[in-house]
């Protein structure tokens, strides 16, 4: 907090510090154990009518009134990094949206609207990094109609903890009736630790295609061609010089049995490798074959140049959460996906509404 020379705590923000990551304290009425004020980090999003919005990091909006601010001020846009590859939110959006692609998609301004058949949220939602081109609502409206047109609720994905990332225009979605639905994280870590993780790679086996093993054992049912595009992300069998590299990763299950063990799916592209669908059979769980999954697929990264890693987790999945933790990942921002208030997806459309376990990512 502020401290005056004469040691009183001041506010030293205002109304244009709108978009600046803030620190401020305020007084609350009924705190638990008879405390008297709160602390709230974030970026000011809005200073209306005598009420300050800041949206946290997790993407939480926290309304304060003027009237209770005891300090404030502005504070760096994004904290140090404590351990992890060093990159921008929108160098990792990119390479995860590459990593992820839909079968259909179509720009508005540096919109990019992304479609695949409603399989998942990430292929079938806005990624805006940028301007639209429009005023917001005329391009949230052409937004709508995009996915109206193709009998799908119409999503728009934004960031939240990082510097560059989007509080701003959470806010003006929270404002337009917007409602977020699912909230995950994008973790990163260094590759080469996960690689030497695998005492024993000969019991994982690697392949550029989902076959139909794999596919047994891979939580989302009844996946159909267009999913099998998503999965596969655009790549042949066979890499193409620039496109991402894409790997399925493979434990043989007991004679017998109908799925595998584990899975895995990994891309390589350029010095980044993005981890998904890690999937274990759940009687075969806390027998390391997660990490032994993830430690194939990194080697294979390895060798095709990639150092960094990067993967997709729910909040609630703490699993996953705990597992990536100990492999030496690390939060790098939360993502949000806003659905359109009345946007409802059309009759014979089968938008994605539930996450796996194991690909921990909406």
């Amino acid at each position: 907090m502020e401290i005056s020379a004469a040691g009183r705590l001041e506010v030293r923000i205002t109304a244009a510090d709108v978009g600046k990551r803030v620190s401020v304290r305020s007084l609350i009425e009924h705190g638990p154990s008879g405390e008297k004020f709160t602390d709230t980090v974030g970026v000011l999003t809005s200073w209306d009518t005598g009420v300050l919005r800041i949206t946290r990091k997790s993407g939480e909006s926290v309304r304060v009134a003027e009237s209770a601010l005891v300090a404030g001020k502005v504070i760096p846009s994004a904290p140090a990094r404590r351990r992890g590859p060093a990159a921008s939110y929108e160098e990792l959006a990119r390479v995860a949206a590459r990593g992820w692609r839909p079968v259909e998609s179509e720009r508005l301004g540096a919109w990019e609207l992304r479609a695949a058949a409603g399989f998942t949220r990430r292929a079938n939602s806005v990624l805006p990094l940028g301007d639209p081109g429009l005023p917001l609502d005329d391009a949230l409206t052409a937004v709508r109609r995009w996915y109206a047109a193709r009998g799908l609720p119409a999503y728009v994905q934004t960031a939240t903890g990082a510097e560059g990332t989007q509080e701003l225009l959470c806010a003006e979605l929270e404002q337009r009736g917007w409602v977020r639905e699912v909230t995950a994280e994008l973790w990163t870590g260094a590759l080469a630790p996960v690689a030497d993780l695998g005492d024993d790679p000969s019991g994982v086996l690697l392949s550029r295609d989902a076959d139909g093993a794999w596919l047994a054992r891979y939580q989302r049912k009844g996946v159909s061609e267009v999913a099998l595009r998503v999965l596969g992300a655009g790549s042949p069998d066979a890499p193409v010089p620039g496109e991402p590299s894409v790997w399925f990763a493979t434990v043989p299950g007991a004679p017998g049995a109908e799925a595998p063990a584990a899975i895995g799916r990994c891309v390589v592209d350029g010095r980044w490798a993005g981890f998904a669908a890690v999937e274990v059979d759940p009687a075969r769980r806390r027998e390391g074959l997660a990490t032994a999954v993830m430690a194939a697929l990194a080697a294979r990264a390895l060798e095709e140049g990639a150092s960094a890693a990067w993967l997709q987790v729910e909040t609630d999945n703490e699993g996953a959460r705990a597992l990536y933790d100990r492999l030496g990942f690390a939060p790098h921002h939360a993502y949000h996906h806003y659905r359109a208030p009345d946007g409802a997806a059309s009759e014979g459309s089968a938008p994605d509404s539930s996450v796996p376990a194991g690909d921990g990512a909406p």
